[in-house]
């Protein structure tokens, strides 16, 4: 794991560059790529660290969207926002997400799980826009703080009656007492507040639309992804109970999602809709986790991919939207086409795999999730048929309301779009439909 952590903090050193620091993310990045040839459940193992499939897939995709973020704050460079401190904060972020997803003991996953909270705070309320980002940062401080202190008072029991926080040493028996439903009620809890779970989703969309477009991709991009992520390593402990929580997180991640596609058709606010459709999506997550199954799993994981890279590509479009007409609202950037004909094509291209069209991962991560729901009861058949069709209806409800219609009277003039922004769109679109030609090694998870 050394060949991956001694590049990154030797890229601390030039957080003056940016260029420099650039550069370093995209080599790092394909020096991870040259390692996806191991074939065996735990290698690079040292230190307390070590890398299996999932892993990979995690520390892969934080790099790509690290390095995409740097490509989207153009603007924090061309205007000398602190871009120093800015490039420090986010290789910071980026370290404490790289040790979160590959340690090997519970508590340095802890450790690094909280560590990547401070790093996304000073984001928020540095290069926030409004006021009201103190809020948003006080809200997500406090919902992820407050279900993880119990969290580390479970770990540290499981270590006195263990004797060992290594992952897959540190079993528990299986025996559904009282204690150990409480055990295993906060330590899912924790990490669905930063899935985040339907009820502890409030901090979300404040955090979205008052972070700058850094904080909006790496939250949708990565954070999301350490509740799925820890899900993963915990559920392990705990089989027995949680096939009896079965029907409740069910509910909750149907109904949930059901509700807020709901909400979604009401939202005025780009970033907001974007990111409460991330709750939707992160609703059919916990479902395929919840079930056990291969198929659930399996598609747990691709639309946990394809959700990064898709949502990640939206927020930035937001922005691109935002520079311009300086507003965020569907009622002031409508008739997009008319200013941005060549963007108008990149909206269509990131809202069809926003609704899991084809050729997108989100398609093949759904249709796993739907399979493995479907086979655990035929009578969830409808709440998939209801959040699958209103997804769909929020997605071009977006779409259709801003690049139709009577454009804002104000806007004279209007740059269709940079050649950094048509890079950074592809860069999120290949990925999110090229590696469904590969699917191969994404299901051997």
């Amino acid at each position: 794991m050394l060949k991956i952590f001694i590049p990154l903090v030797l890229l601390i050193q030039f957080y003056k560059s940016w260029k420099v620091v650039q550069l370093g993310l995209g080599v790092m990045g394909f020096m991870l790529s040259l390692m996806c040839f191991h074939d065996f459940y735990m290698y690079n193992m040292g230190f307390m660290l070590g890398m299996d499939y999932l892993s990979y897939i995690m520390i892969y995709l934080s790099i790509w969207i690290m390095f995409l973020v740097l490509l989207a704050s153009e603007s924090i460079k061309s205007g000398d926002k602190f871009n120093s401190g800015f490039i420090m904060v986010n290789l910071m972020l980026l370290m404490s997400l790289m040790i979160t997803f590959s340690s090997i003991s519970y508590l340095i996953f802890y450790i690094s799980f909280e560590m990547s909270l401070i790093p996304t705070l000073i984001l928020i309320l540095g290069w926030g826009y409004q006021p009201e980002r103190i809020q948003a940062g006080i809200y997500m401080l406090f919902y992820t703080l407050t279900l993880s202190l119990p969290l580390l008072v479970c770990l540290l029991n499981i270590y006195y009656s263990k004797g060992s926080l290594i992952m897959m040493m540190s079993g528990l028996e299986m025996n559904s007492s009282y204690m150990m439903n409480i055990w295993y009620m906060f330590m899912v809890l924790a990490f669905l507040v930063k899935l985040p779970m339907y009820m502890f989703h409030l901090w979300l969309p404040k955090a979205h639309v008052e972070a700058p477009v850094a904080g909006s991709m790496v939250l949708a991009g990565i954070l999301l992804k350490l509740g799925g992520y820890g899900l993963f390593r915990v559920l392990i402990m705990f089989q027995l109970i949680g096939v009896k929580f079965m029907n409740l997180w069910m509910s909750v991640g149907l109904m949930g999602g059901l509700i807020i596609s709901l909400v979604c058709l009401r939202q005025v606010d780009m970033k907001s809709l974007i990111a409460y459709s991330s709750v939707v999506h992160m609703g059919l997550v916990l479902c395929g986790l919840m079930i056990y199954s291969w198929w659930g799993l399996m598609g747990a994981v691709v639309v946990m991919i394809g959700h990064g890279l898709c949502s990640s590509g939206l927020f930035s479009l937001a922005n691109m939207i935002y520079e311009r007409v300086g507003s965020r609202s569907l009622f002031l950037s409508k008739g997009l086409l008319n200013f941005m004909p060549s963007m108008g094509m990149w909206w269509f291209i990131l809202s069809v795999s926003n609704m899991a069209a084809p050729p997108s991962l989100n398609m093949v991560g759904e249709i796993s999730l739907f399979i493995s729901m479907i086979s655990w009861s035929e009578m969830s058949v409808i709440g998939v048929m209801l959040v699958s069709f209103f997804s769909a209806a929020y997605t071009l409800y977006m779409y259709s309301l801003s690049q139709h219609g009577l454009f804002y009277n104000s806007l004279y003039s209007c740059c269709s779009g940079k050649v950094r922004e048509y890079a950074l769109l592809m860069l999120h679109w290949l990925p999110l439909n090229i590696l469904i030609l590969n699917m191969k090694m994404i299901s051997s998870i």
